[in-house]
Order: structure tokens, then C-alpha cells, then sequence
């Protein structure tokens, strides 16, 4: 094949995944032969082979095939000149040098086989309320000296934790192919332990997940209230603290307001650097769109967005930015099946039902964190069990805002605030009523607080 069929298929296949994907899993590979209808590539390492051979090969062989070239599958194989130390994929380890395995039946999610492709740095929109937290995941991914750890990311759904977590883990394996990165979820973590007690196999789970050099837990609030897992999570923590390895952690909210999440692992998180993702702002979710909008024009040409569409979006569907996300999907593949240009009335036609969803935007998350702000108090304490004035008004106010503003029930709401029982909700939303009808200052600052809010 010549360089320059060669370069007409590089070309697609950037503009197919995009150039960050590109760069990390299809670049390093090597076309050795075009024979028989069979493609054969040679890659550096298994787990490149294994994570092209899963995610890319398809589009490949498409591409391939039209620039003129009579390929009907692809091979990848590893160059015998490299050895790989370890095997990423499967989770299994050379003997002798690593003994440790996983629990019988279950072999552990070493980076590679839990990742999306999607999730990358250069597929990541950053904007004020996110900016923090991709700086802080962008200096970790660069492997330098571990100046925080764990690094403790958090904030509501859809925000982007996930996605940042997934595109740590890719650029580190793309700089250094041979690194250990275990990436699971909290409930993993238990299941494969319980399995390890379950199979009396807990001497190897213990040496597996102390022999990474970087683990990265999502959602840790699904361990609290399990004794013993918490027990487990704790050793693994200061165990991978002391060998100077990279910890990172993602969470609904912040270490110090998961409930029934045992204080010394509380105070182990709030060691290395916590940072929120706040809820999207409408320059971010803007951004989003428009980044999503190009990829998707650039695989179809006929596609066509009239002036104004992701503005209005942007401005009406605030959730977060998989909902957001997932509507722009929705409304491309509809305007393709019956071939109309994307237009407003396209819009109200095709997302009725999500920006009918979004009208009522307002979340208790959101609730608290503006109170807290606004009264300049932590939010830890509005939600925690302190009693004096200056915290437990706001907290009032914060109730009486989630039960006027929200659907949620007041067990719900008592839920969200700690755990506390209706009853206590019900008393915070009368007192708060009752004030309102002599303290003009308490009803300016709830008017500016849900002005705000349902903007």
C-alpha cells in the first residue's frame, strides 16, 4: 500500500475517533502486510493489541476498505521484541515475579476492559465550573511526583467525574504502556472482596490491589455502611499511601458529608485535594454542544444546524451534560432518518419530552450549595448536625427552598440533610413561613437565593 493511501485512511480514521484516540492506540501501531483480505498490524503491547483489536479494528477495515483496498478483517499481533510485564487486560502477572492473582473466576478490571474510548482529555469541555478539577486530573495524568493523594473528585450526576477519572487513566497508559492502573467502581471493589472471602482468596486480593501503581475508585460512597469493606478499603489506602502510589477517587459529594462512611477513611480523603465539580454553567453546556455538534458533522457531512438551535438548548436543558448529551444525540439521528435540517420547530418536535423534564431544573444539591454560599457557611455544616444560629437558619431556609422548589418528598428532602426525619423538615418549612411574614430581610434574601437558583 502506498504512503499516500496510507495518509487518505490516517486522515478518516482521525476524524472517525478523533486525534487524542488517534495518537494513543491506532499511531503506535505498524501495518505490516495487505494479503488475502487480511490487514496485519503489529502492536507494542498486549494491551494496545487487545484495546484496538476491541474498539477499532471495525472502523480500520472500513477505512481501509475505501480507499479501494480488498480487506475483509484485521489482525493484530504484539512485536516479539518487546516483552509486556503485564498482561493488562486479562489481570493475570508473570511468574514468579508477581504472585498475586485475582479471586477464582473473576479477573480483575485492569485498565483497558472498563475504559471508553470517549472518555479522553481532548474530549473533555473545560469551563469555570469544571477548571479546577481538570487541572488537578491533567497534573496527576502527567505522572510527575504525587504532590496530593488522593485526589478526591466529586459533585452530582452527569458533571463529568467519570469522564475525567477515564481520561487520567488514558493518558497515563498512553505515556507509559507498562503502568499499573486498576480503574473500578466502589461496588467492584466489595464484590470482588466479598468473592475473595467467599473462595478464602483474600492473601492474593490483598497483594493484587496493593501492587498497582495507580487505583482509581468511582462512586466510594457505595462502601459506606459495609464494615468490612470499608475495613479492606482502609489497609488498601495507607498501604498504596506508603509506597508513594497514585490514589484517585471520585464520589457523589464530599468525603465529609457521605453518611455511614467511617470518620478515619473520611479524614484519610480529606488529606490529598478535594475538589467539586460545580453544576454546568451555560458557556460550558454551550461548549459541549458545539464540540459534540462538529464530531458529529464530521462523520456526516449532511448534516445541517440552523442559527440558534444549540443556543436554545444550552438555555434549556441544564440537568447536566449527559442529558444535555444525550438530547443533541437524539435529535442528529432524527433529522437524518428523515433528512430536515436541525431547526428550532425540529427541536421542540424531536426533545418535547427532556426540555418538558428540564423545566423544573432546580436540585437539592443545588439548593444547599447556594445557601451555603450565600450565607457563607461550609457546606458540611449546613447539612451536618451543628445547632447554632448562624447554621441552623440557613438550614431552615435551605429545607423550605427544596420543598417549594423540588419535587422530592420530605423524607426525600430529610434524606439530603443528613438523614434527619420529616418531622424535622416539616418544623424547618413553618418556621420559615412563619417568618416570612414579619422579616423583610429573610424574604429578600430567599427572593435573591431563588432567583438565582431558577435562573
Amino acid at each position: 500500500m502506498s504512503e499516500e493511501t496510507w495518509g487518505r485512511v490516517t486522515e478518516k480514521l482521525i476524524r472517525s475517533v478523533g486525534r487524542n484516540s488517534y495518537t494513543n492506540w491506532i499511531e503506535p501501531l505498524r501495518l505490516e502486510s495487505v494479503d488475502g483480505g487480511v490487514a496485519r498490524f503489529e502492536a507494542p503491547t498486549n494491551f494496545i493489541r487487545d484495546w484496538v483489536s476491541r474498539h477499532f479494528a471495525e472502523q480500520i477495515r472500513t477505512h481501509l476498505a475505501g480507499a479501494g483496498l480488498e480487506v475483509e478483517r484485521v489482525e493484530f499481533h504484539v512485536a516479539k521484541r518487546r516483552a509486556t510485564p503485564l498482561r493488562e487486560v486479562t489481570g493475570e502477572t508473570p511468574e514468579p515475579r508477581r504472585p498475586a492473582r485475582a479471586p477464582r473466576g473473576e479477573e480483575p478490571d485492569w485498565l483497558g476492559g472498563s475504559l471508553d474510548a470517549r472518555f479522553t482529555f481532548d474530549t473533555f469541555v473545560v469551563g469555570k465550573p469544571n477548571a479546577l478539577a481538570h487541572a488537578a486530573a491533567r497534573r496527576v495524568a502527567e505522572r510527575g511526583p504525587v504532590v496530593f493523594n488522593p485526589l478526591f473528585l466529586h459533585g452530582g450526576v452527569g458533571l463529568g467525574k467519570t469522564h475525567l477519572m477515564q481520561a487520567i487513566a488514558h493518558e497515563i497508559i498512553a505515556r507509559d504502556p507498562d503502568a499499573r492502573v486498576l480503574y473500578l467502581s466502589a461496588e467492584q471493589f466489595m464484590y470482588r472482596f466479598v468473592q475473595a472471602l467467599r473462595d478464602k482468596q483474600i492473601m492474593d486480593f490483598k497483594g493484587l490491589f496493593r501492587s498497582v501503581d495507580v487505583l482509581m475508585v468511582d462512586d466510594v460512597q457505595f462502601i459506606a455502611g459495609k464494615d468490612s469493606t470499608q475495613e479492606e478499603f482502609f489497609h488498601t489506602f495507607n498501604a498504596l499511601v506508603e509506597q508513594n502510589k497514585q490514589i484517585v477517587i471520585s464520589a457523589d459529594r464530599a468525603p465529609g458529608e457521605i453518611k455511614d462512611l467511617e470518620d478515619r477513611i473520611k479524614s484519610r480523603l480529606q488529606c490529598g485535594l478535594v475538589v467539586d465539580l460545580h453544576p454546568t454553567d451555560y458557556e460550558l453546556r454551550l461548549g459541549v454542544l458545539q464540540q459534540k455538534a462538529e464530531q458529529y458533522r464530521s462523520q456526516h457531512e449532511d448534516i445541517r444546524i440552523a442559527d440558534g438551535v444549540l443556543e436554545f438548548i444550552a438555555h434549556r436543558i441544564t440537568s447536566n451534560v449527559r442529558v444535555l448529551e444525550g438530547a443533541l444525540t437524539r435529535l442528529f439521528a432524527f433529522a437524518s432518518l428523515v433528512g430536515r435540517e436541525v431547526t428550532l420547530d425540529l427541536v421542540q418536535d424531536c426533545l418535547s419530552d427532556v426540555l418538558r423534564a428540564s423545566d423544573r431544573k432546580v436540585t437539592i444539591d443545588e439548593i444547599q450549595r447556594q445557601v451555603a454560599d450565600h450565607y457563607n457557611i461550609r457546606l458540611a455544616d449546613l447539612i451536618g448536625p451543628k445547632r447554632v444560629r448562624t447554621i441552623a437558619r440557613p438550614r431552615q431556609i435551605a429545607m423550605y427552598l427544596a420543598k417549594r422548589l423540588t419535587t422530592r418528598s420530605l423524607p426525600e428532602i430529610g434524606r439530603r440533610f443528613g438523614g434527619r426525619d420529616h418531622t424535622t423538615i416539616m418544623h424547618g418549612v413553618r418556621k420559615i413561613e412563619e417568618l416570612l411574614a414579619t422579616d423583610s430581610q429573610l424574604a429578600d434574601d430567599i427572593a435573591i437565593l431563588q432567583r438565582t437558583l431558577e435562573a
